[in-house]
């Protein structure tokens, strides 16, 4: 192997004449009788090499049989391509290296598929030979983004006087979260670890150490059913405070959040953040994670449905709408499969009015008279060309199904310019969901987040009604973050517990460790931990949590190219006394 002197992007003017050599992996071969042109690759980018029957009258056959993929080192003199060659995509588009020597390091067997356009291969397959796909230009770059998102973080953070301390990967199995993954220990039989879903209960403890400013960038894992844009494995950016109310979290997250997308891709945020509670983005948008690119918002209409003649929606909680400008323009066909579209979200239905020539046509409009179609479009704001969309039912079922239409309908519309980033805090999340099967509350975020102190009275009188001091930060319809205000109250974490089905002996059984360490002297304190994964996704332009991982899992948490999970010997089972009933 000839040590290289320059990598496959860098050759520049300044090394016209010079002699060079280079390393990496054949990216396009082309043969034209006696001359062979090649593309050769790296991380840094390509390079046009050129082989001349008259250079290598005794191994131009070898020559020949360079195929893609191929590793090569070669040693030549740099020149100028012809004009005509010139290729101006390219750093190294103006020049060519003509080869005096070269050595075949590795030759590559048939590709499984084309490495210079993903969409030709199934993504299963992609996953299977996940380390030929890493070697794409657009693959690479993610995960440079993400290296630099890594730095900028730490940088960032180490400035503000924040301390990276690890916390352990074993630890104790806690409830109230996801499933956990378990790790069965050898040397005490019958009992497990768990792998962290977050070092929640560590940072908390850090705090109460003294350690007012604490980060670490961790992995965490939750045995959870998956979707599209969730991975088993994930990484968090694990933030802690002491001595901090809202304020302050948001001021500095606020600043990193600016720093990691100016550093990373150059990308102005706006200078300060909006922020919507809770309630205001699920009526408005019908979502906690509002994309807030697009302007177009759910509108309460049941006071115009009451008065109609339109019966469906008399006896429902809630009749929310949506106003899509132009939208009369919709054949029954597009109008069906939206339709079809939020009866995914549980919605019976979906009804319409065109409003057309002043009045409201097609769909429900005989049940309005004249009288309600002209206070309905006053007040939504129609004008000849719009369609309004509504959905009447309870309320979970209008908001999630008629968030999901906006959603939608922004895209296929292209109301949604890509290149725009919408930062927007949620606030006020309520403390407790209430699930009617196990009859019993769970904690929205969960159980150690603050209450309001202007709602302590409501979770002895009416629980169900207690806001938080949680918050999220989310950008573009993707959360992206998200904390709370802590509790550090042993009486108030005593009484979160009993809401939660917890009593004293259960809260010190499972959370023994943190309840004690709060009765000695812990400080206010409040944080944050940022979804890495999606904040590198939104940074790199992608739709794919997996584009931006080096070694994801499917959505059934499979590793097509290591083929984990898999089996264990008996003999592993046996040192670990565990015995399988049953498996497939």
């Amino acid at each position: 192997m000839f040590k290289r002197t320059h990598n496959c992007g860098q050759i520049r003017d300044n090394d016209l004449s010079s002699i060079v050599q280079l390393n990496g992996w054949v990216n396009k071969v082309r043969l034209h009788g006696q001359i062979i042109f090649i593309d050769i690759r790296d991380r840094y980018g390509k390079t046009q090499i050129v082989f001349d029957a008259n250079e290598h009258k005794n191994d131009f056959e070898n020559v020949k049989k360079i195929s893609m993929e191929d590793i090569l080192s070669i040693r030549g003199k740099v020149r100028k391509r012809e004009k005509s060659a010139i290729n101006p995509n390219l750093l190294t588009g103006e020049f060519e290296v003509l080869v005096f020597e070269f050595i075949v390091l590795n030759e590559s067997k048939p590709l499984p598929f084309m490495l210079n356009d993903r969409s030709n291969a199934e993504e299963d397959l992609r996953l299977k030979y996940r380390y030929l796909e890493l070697r794409i230009d657009e693959l690479q770059k993610n995960l440079i983004i993400r290296h630099k998102a890594y730095q900028a973080t730490r940088n960032f953070l180490s400035k503000n006087n924040f301390v990276e301390i690890e916390t352990p990967m074993l630890m104790k199995s806690t409830p109230e979260g996801a499933r956990d993954y378990l790790v069965p220990s050898r040397v005490h039989k019958g009992k497990f670890y768990a792998l962290p879903q977050s070092p929640q209960i560590y940072k908390q403890i850090l705090m109460i150490s003294g350690f007012d400013r604490y980060f670490q960038i961790v992995k965490c894992f939750r045995d959870e059913d998956l979707r599209a844009d969730r991975q088993p494995e994930f990484t968090q950016i694990d933030i802690e405070m002491s001595f901090v109310e809202e304020e302050d979290v948001f001021s500095y997250m606020e600043a990193l959040t600016k720093h990691i997308f100016k550093v990373v891709s150059g990308i102005e945020l706006p200078e300060t953040f909006q922020r919507l509670t809770y309630s205001e983005a699920m009526e408005t948008y019908g979502t906690d994670k509002p994309d807030l690119r697009f302007d177009m918002k759910l509108i309460d209409v049941k006071k115009f449905t009451n008065i109609s003649e339109f019966n469906a929606f008399r006896d429902v909680e809630m009749v929310k709408g949506l106003v899509v400008d132009g939208g009369a323009k919709y054949s029954r066909r597009i109008i069906d499969s939206y339709t079809e579209f939020v009866k995914k979200y549980k919605a019976k239905g979906l009804a319409w009015m065109k409003h057309q020539n002043g009045l409201f046509e097609g769909g429900i409009s005989k049940f309005f008279n004249l009288e309600i179609q002209q206070k309905m479009a006053k007040k939504l704001k129609m004008v000849d060309g719009d369609i309004l969309f509504m959905i009447g039912d309870d309320s979970k079922v209008v908001l999630t199904a008629l968030g999901k239409l906006r959603d939608e309908i922004g895209k296929n519309e292209k109301l949604i310019e890509k290149s725009n980033y919408s930062p927007v805090w949620v606030t006020e999340f309520p403390m407790f969901e209430f699930d009617d099967e196990e009859n019993r509350f769970f904690a929205m975020h969960h159980p150690f987040t603050a209450p309001r102190e202007s709602d302590m009275k409501l979770l002895e009188t009416d629980p169900s009604n207690a806001l938080s001091r949680g918050y999220d930060l989310t950008m573009n319809g993707y959360e992206i973050a998200g904390g709370s205000i802590r509790i550090h109250s042993p009486e108030i974490q005593e009484k979160i517990f009993k809401l939660l089905g917890l009593n004293i002996d259960d809260a010190i059984e499972k959370f023994g460790f943190l309840v004690e360490a709060l009765s000695y002297g812990a400080p206010p304190h409040g944080g944050i931990a940022f979804g890495f994964d999606r904040l590198v996704m939104l940074l790199a332009g992608t739709e794919n949590i997996r584009d931006v991982i080096a070694f994801p899992k499917t959505t059934s948490a499979a590793s097509l190219m290591d083929d984990s999970p898999s089996r264990v010997s008996d003999s592993q089972l046996k040192d670990l006394a565990i015995s399988i009933k049953s498996g497939n």
